[in-house]
């Protein structure tokens, strides 16, 4: 069994920054990318970013380019998310996915528990 671990979430004031990072006590594709997503109280879980994990390709959503930077340690099979300039609408369970693949949606077979981010106003 694979299991995903997400730490760093918090509390933060708004500008501030937080590392989420994500470790998997198992096997990953290598071929196949690890990736965050994110879901407010009261909407549909939206992805936020993606790295290969063999592979350096990386997929961003359009509000975390410039402020979120996703990176990964595949010995030990980690990913990491660094935010930057952080908003109230960044408030949300932040979850790490591995084994993720990319098409119309992304589809993954392995998802953490989730860690919570606050952004105060």
């Amino acid at each position: 069994q694979v299991q995903l671990v997400e730490s760093g979430g918090g509390v933060v004031q708004a500008g501030g920054s937080l590392r989420l990072s994500c470790t998997s006590s198992g096997r990953t594709f290598r071929l196949s990318y690890m990736g965050w997503f994110r879901q407010a109280p009261g909407k549909k879980r939206e992805f936020v970013a993606a790295r290969g994990w063999a592979g350096s390709k990386v997929y961003y959503a359009d509000f975390a380019k410039g402020r979120f930077t996703i990176s990964r340690d595949n010995p030990e099979y980690t990913v990491s998310l660094q935010m930057i300039n952080l908003k109230p609408d960044d408030t949300a369970v932040y979850y790490c996915a591995g084994d993720c693949r990319v098409g119309a949606a992304w589809i993954c077979d392995y998802w953490g528990q989730g860690t919570q981010v606050t952004v105060s106003s």
